[in-house]
């Protein structure tokens, strides 16, 4: 029995919120960004865990880049912060039987942030991925991720999400995971700034 702060994929989600193409150009390290929600997502649906997305109002903001939008074929629209806004998002956590849910997605202090106030609210357990959430400025990256955690949410990263959903090596889907997992770390390295 898994303990309430672990996830797998059979009682996990993951929600993408708002990657869109006018806002992603202010995020600081938005390649970085896209690449580990687009991991997340491509990890989820290996092991057929349920993933929804949102956008926070595409007439103004754009809509979700091309890399994600072609991996999220539904992504309703809100002009609330919150996913949880969209009747659709809560009633398929409910439907799928999904009592944990995986955050991805900006901004940090905006929309992630709402929506994982509303859905502990709801007595969902809300996971961060801390690599895959975002800001504009640092200070409220990071001050949401405190808030966040005060709250209840659980914070972790991206990699930490996808082997936490298969749990150990005998998984059926555990090498298909290892090459998502090298293919990302190949990216690292390839886009590692050049002063480190």
């Amino acid at each position: 029995m898994a303990h309430a702060t672990q996830m797998s994929a059979a009682d996990t989600a993951l929600l993408v919120i708002d990657v869109q193409e006018k806002l992603l150009p202010f995020i600081p390290g938005a390649a970085a960004l896209t690449r580990d929600v687009a991991f997340l997502i491509d990890g989820a649906r290996l092991l057929d865990m349920p993933v929804l997305a949102t956008e926070q109002y595409p007439r103004g903001l754009g809509a979700t880049v091309p890399e994600l939008a072609q991996r999220l074929p539904v992504r309703p629209e809100k002009v609330a912060f919150s996913s949880c806004a969209v009747p659709a998002v809560v009633e398929e956590l409910h439907r799928e039987a999904r009592p944990k849910v995986v955050l991805a997605g900006i901004e940090t202090h905006v929309c992630v942030l709402h929506t994982a106030l509303d859905l502990l609210a709801l007595d969902f357990r809300v996971f961060v991925a801390v690599d895959a959430v975002a800001a504009r400025y640092r200070i409220d990256h990071d001050t949401a991720l405190r808030r966040l955690e005060q709250a209840g949410a659980v914070l972790t990263t991206a990699e930490g999400c996808v082997f936490e959903w298969i749990g150990g090596a005998g998984h059926p889907r555990f090498k298909e995971i290892s090459r998502l997992v090298q293919r990302r770390m190949q990216h690292l390295s390839e886009n590692r700034p050049t002063n480190q």
